[in-house]
């Protein structure tokens, strides 16, 4: 726990798979270390009862060398496990590599593009973008982080209404009014002399 808080996590302690289950049905927490050796449940019967109701990343703590539980874990929906005796700086390190790997997933649930149907939805809701500002918000959330220059975006919006570079800021404008009421109207941020880009949540 020292090593973790160390690093600037907020950590939660509970020896029993029963309490573990209990405070996982009714806190939202970022990610479980999970002992496999657990006083009352083995940590395999508590994931599984874990997988039931949520999703949330699990990285195994355990004395067993043998492949077979290594499997067992994984299949079982762990995201990755260390085996005794570990260094705690191997578990700091692997538990950032799973949320950094998980991140991503975060980025897709607040935006769902359906470039079929030409629409974007924001937390699940539907925008009502015109064909400028769809295509804006598409490129951007295809590459976030990405600075698009007001002449690329001019570009990409491809339109014989859009002719003066200033029009983009425009479009930009509006994008931001549409996700305000969505709380994601800051998620479009300006790179000051350069142009635009989308933050990750």
């Amino acid at each position: 726990m020292y090593a973790l808080e160390r690093e600037h996590f907020s950590v939660s302690h509970v020896a029993l798979g029963e309490d573990a289950l209990s405070r996982l049905g009714s806190e939202k927490v970022d990610l479980v270390v999970l002992d496999v050796g657990l006083p009352d449940i083995n940590g395999f019967e508590v994931l599984k009862r874990l997988r039931q109701t949520s999703e949330v990343p699990v990285l195994f703590l355990t004395a067993r060398q043998e492949e077979v539980d290594r499997i067992l874990g994984l299949e079982l929906g762990g995201d990755d496990y260390v085996t005794k005796p570990f260094s705690p700086r191997e578990v700091v390190a692997r538990i950032r590599a799973i949320l950094k790997r998980l991140a991503p997933r975060e980025q897709d649930s607040l935006w769902q593009l359906d470039e079929a149907g030409a629409q974007i939805l924001c937390k699940g809701q539907a925008l009502s973008l015109t064909r400028s500002e769809y295509r804006i918000l598409a490129a951007m959330i295809q590459h976030p982080g990405q600075v698009f220059s007001r002449a690329h975006l001019l570009d990409i919006c491809d339109s014989d209404e859009d002719s003066f570079e200033r029009s983009v800021d425009t479009h930009i404008k509006t994008l931001r009014a549409k996700l305000k009421p969505l709380q994601a109207d800051a998620l479009i941020a300006t790179r000051r002399g350069i142009g635009y880009y989308l933050e990750n949540p």
